[in-house]
């Protein structure tokens, strides 16, 4: 049936626009949540009595939770289906973390932060392997954007949010407790949409399902300009194997790429996101200027992710991340060095808008790399490690930053950004406009 190639030869539909938007808002709730416990780390210190020590296990519960999540709900979506994956994700995000604006004391609050990042630790790899099965092959990166770009949006929402609500307390209730409820309510309405979204067709081909992947693209097709021009041939898709296989060769050389990538890309992204506050109130600033300029600084999230589009199918996806790495690193010292407001303003923004090119380049990528029946546990299993190094961030990074400053601490980031670059350029192969099928069939023969 060709269900790969016929995919492949469409332009992008309304469909796929849809499809791009549901899974783009699902992110937003997803981005708002992994900063929002950053974001209002300082006001919880304040209004909910918790300590330095305890705030640690506030910042890290929710990663610990996206590392378990990442781990197992990333290969359920290689084995019951994106769909089913998708679903299960958000559910588990919407329940608990309506549960943690309910909170008694701080205990309860980290282990509903735990739970709900189960939830949130399969739902970005899980997006990945859905909009690379589903997007065409010239198309991938920028309508990727597109699903990031609404999703960064999440981002500074969590910050002008926390700001408007500190110290307040609507209806009586604590402004903390209330971002918690408006993430959980929001993604409760994404879950209603996303039984909108249709199952991968590579995937339900690779299960050997080809009349339903035939009847998805059907509906793809028909929603495209006629006539549509004849598929491409395809090489053959390798055999469906084992989760082991991303262990040994071929596959070995791009998950060790792979791993090594998310375990250093959590220094430089989450490690900068979720200590800016942080860094901010050692810089000496109160609690309401260090809120805004947090949520200024995180503007740069959704403005960045924009800026990528235009650029991210002109250039190899690889130099695309080791170019958008470089510039991190060399925002982040000025970040660093910076002490007056405007400076700080001006180079968190900077940092943020250029982090951002480099993570849309990078969820394409990681969803370009592997074939169907590995690509959601690859996906999931790597961003894993990222999530647990994003958990270890505030044990590693802030004695750092307490014992020696913000310029040495992200004179530590700067270097974990260095090591990535090289690790990218010597061992991540070439996507950019390839065929899925292609892509894995190079390593194959490889």
């Amino acid at each position: 049936m060709q269900i790969a190639s016929r995919l492949d030869r469409l332009p992008v539909t309304r469909r796929h626009r849809y499809f791009v938007a549901v899974v783009g808002i699902a992110t937003f709730f997803d981005l708002y949540d992994l900063f929002l416990a950053a974001t209002i780390s300082t006001v919880l210190s304040k209004e909910f009595g918790v300590t330095p020590t305890t705030l640690k296990y506030v910042l890290a519960s929710a990663f610990v939770g996206a590392f378990v999540g990442a781990v197992f709900l990333g290969r359920l979506a290689d084995r019951l289906g994106r769909r089913r994956a998708f679903l299960l994700t958000l559910g588990l995000y919407s329940v608990f973390t309506l549960l943690g604006a309910f909170s008694t004391d701080v205990w309860m609050l980290v282990i509903c932060r735990f739970i709900a990042g189960i939830g949130i630790g399969a739902e970005l790899p899980v997006a990945d392997a859905y909009l690379a099965d589903l997007l065409p092959a010239r198309a991938r990166g920028r309508a990727t954007a597109w699903a990031y770009t609404i999703g960064f949006c999440g981002v500074p929402a969590a910050g002008f949010l926390a700001r408007a609500l500190a110290g307040h307390a609507p209806l009586g209730v604590e402004g903390w407790r209330w971002l918690f409820v408006i993430g959980a309510l929001g993604a409760a309405v994404v879950w209603a949409l996303r039984f909108t979204l249709p199952e991968s067709p590579r995937w339900l081909a690779a299960q050997g399902r080809i009349g339903e992947a035939d009847e998805v693209v059907r509906k793809l097709e028909a929603s495209a300009p006629q006539p549509l021009p004849e598929p491409e041939p395809e090489p053959p898709a390798p055999e469906p194997v084992r989760a082991s296989a991303l262990l040994r060769p071929p596959w070995f050389r791009r998950t060790a790429m792979l791993y090594v990538f998310q375990l250093l890309q959590s220094f430089g992204y989450y490690g900068f996101g979720s200590l800016v506050p942080i860094v901010l109130a050692a810089k000496g600033f109160g609690l309401v200027t260090s809120l805004t300029f947090s949520a200024l600084t995180f503007l740069g999230y959704p403005i960045g992710s924009a800026l990528s589009i235009p650029i991210i199918e002109r250039l190899e996806r690889k130099w695309l991340i080791v170019a958008s790495a470089a510039a991190m690193a060399v925002f982040g010292l000025a970040f660093g060095y910076a002490t007056s407001g405007v400076l700080i303003a001006v180079f968190g923004f900077c940092y943020t808008a250029v982090s951002n090119v480099f993570s849309n380049a990078f969820h394409t990528y990681q969803g370009e790399l592997f074939p169907t029946s590995l690509r959601g546990t690859a996906a999931g299993s790597a961003y894993a490690l990222s999530r647990l190094a994003t958990a270890a961030m505030p044990f590693v990074l802030l004695p750092v930053l307490h014992s020696a400053g913000a310029t040495t601490m992200f004179a530590v980031v700067a270097g974990a950004m260095v090591l990535l670059m090289i690790d990218v350029a010597v061992l991540g192969p070439r996507t950019t406009g390839e065929s899925l099928e292609t892509i894995a069939a190079k390593t194959s023969a490889g």
